[in-house]
């Protein structure tokens, strides 16, 4: 008998609402607000682009600026995203061109700086920074994506305005902003200082984008300044019901290949792998509930920025190779989650992971272990599941079984492929 459970694929269905014509619907929506009554010939708009892997980022942002085009306005793309791509201007740059964002695809200038404007002090005594080249614009589109915050709970949390404060107030913002979090609470935060930069930043606008469970774009929306928070609270709802999950609430182990910030703010996304209010353990009222988290590899355009990493209890030796502890430092720091850049136990090969992993998970016997294997945590629509899962598989319409059970197809070195890549 093997020392390692057999697996099985599923396929999920999940709810997918999708935007087919991409750039006809960004076009739609701006063309809704008669933006032109506000924004003359020859006047900037500064649209922000973040470090997000957001699904067909690259040509929303680009329908965005041929609508200013349209109107005979000068747009410009500024990086908008914290302390991400190292806290340096380049390094911002290089994130948004590795997502297809570059000055020859969208067809405007991208201007990137650390360097901000202090536009005034929030209600609670700290500075508001707002990047330069934006604050210098005539007019700023906001444009984000709209989900469950990896960390914060709210009826707000990650989005347009989240993205005012955090991406825009660049690194220095959001070292400030974080640290404010702490002594008052997220939803204080976001409030006081999105009511200022709305108040103080000529935002002619918001296209919000919120993504279904396949990572797809499931609904652009042009949204006004007056209601950003309104229809944020509402569009969180749709992001909510729209989120991918895993396909079983409790595990003993889930190996995910990779992690990166194009994933998600922690690498791995947290309202995923059940891990949103403690690194190590899901909440009492939290599922997925996941004993074990083992990382394989991080993403390319992560750019070596680890975050999250320390969320998982192992990891192979490569990651460790591939990550930069510097960039990873400071995210972690600045966001106020040092323990995201903690180390996981590494090992040089998957089967030297499981063998040190399996005999952790308590009395189950490692061939009877719960296990789940990902790709990442936006990819879960066919996951390899612990043959311990079949009979539940069985009774589920949500659930299409793809195999029969089989053994994990370790190589000579014992190490697995890609989950993708398993026949």
């Amino acid at each position: 008998m093997s020392d390692y459970p057999r697996i099985f694929r599923v396929r999920q269905r999940f709810e997918a609402p999708q935007v087919v014509d991409i750039e006809a619907e960004v076009e739609a929506q701006l063309a809704g607000l008669e933006l032109g009554q506000r924004i003359k010939p020859g006047q900037t708009v500064a649209i922000t682009a973040g470090s997000r892997g957001i699904a067909n980022i690259h040509r929303i942002l680009r329908a965005a600026v041929r609508h200013f085009q349209k109107l005979g306005a000068s747009p410009f793309l500024v990086p908008a995203m914290g302390s991400h791509g190292g806290g340096t201007a380049e390094g911002q740059r290089k994130v948004i061109e590795s997502y297809g964002i570059t000055e020859e695809f969208c067809g405007c200038p991208i201007r990137a700086s650390m360097e901000t404007v202090v536009v005034c002090q929030a209600a609670e005594g700290f500075p508001v920074h707002f990047d330069k080249h934006a604050f210098g614009a005539d007019h700023v589109l906001v444009c984000g994506r709209v989900k469950p915050h990896t960390g914060f709970v709210g009826d707000i949390e990650s989005g347009l305005m989240k993205m005012m404060l955090i991406g825009l107030g660049k690194h220095a913002g959001a070292k400030i902003y974080h640290r404010a979090i702490i002594d008052y609470n997220f939803g204080q935060i976001l409030r006081s200082v999105a009511r200022e930069v709305l108040t103080r930043c000529r935002i002619v606008a918001g296209l919000a984008i919120v993504e279904n469970a396949y990572d797809e774009t499931a609904l652009i929306e042009a949204v006004a300044p007056a209601v950003f928070e309104e229809r944020e609270r509402q569009l969180l709802l749709k992001a909510r019901a729209w989120l991918p999950k895993l396909p079983f609430r409790i595990a003993d182990f889930l190996f995910i290949d990779e992690i990166g910030k194009n994933i998600s703010g922690t690498g791995m996304d947290t309202n995923v792998v059940g891990r949103k209010y403690n690194d190590h353990a899901a909440r009492e009222d939290e599922f997925p509930k996941v004993r074990r988290i083992a990382v394989r590899s991080l993403t390319h355009e992560t750019h070596g920025n680890a975050t999250g990493l320390g969320i998982a209890e192992f990891c192979r030796t490569r990651v460790l190779e591939q990550m930069d502890a510097r960039i990873t430092r400071i995210n972690c720091l600045t966001g106020g989650h040092p323990t995201a850049a903690m180390l996981p136990l590494d090992y040089a090969s998957d089967r030297e992971i499981l063998d040190a992993a399996l005999p952790t998970i308590g009395l189950t016997d490692p061939p009877r272990a719960r296990l789940q294997w990902i790709h990442n945590t936006l990819d879960v629509r066919e996951v390899e599941c612990a043959e311990a899962y079949l009979d539940e598989a069985r009774g589920r319409s949500d659930l299409e079984i793809l195999t029969e059970p089989r053994p994990l197809p370790f190589d000579a070195e014992g190490n697995l492929p890609w989950v993708k890549d398993v026949s």
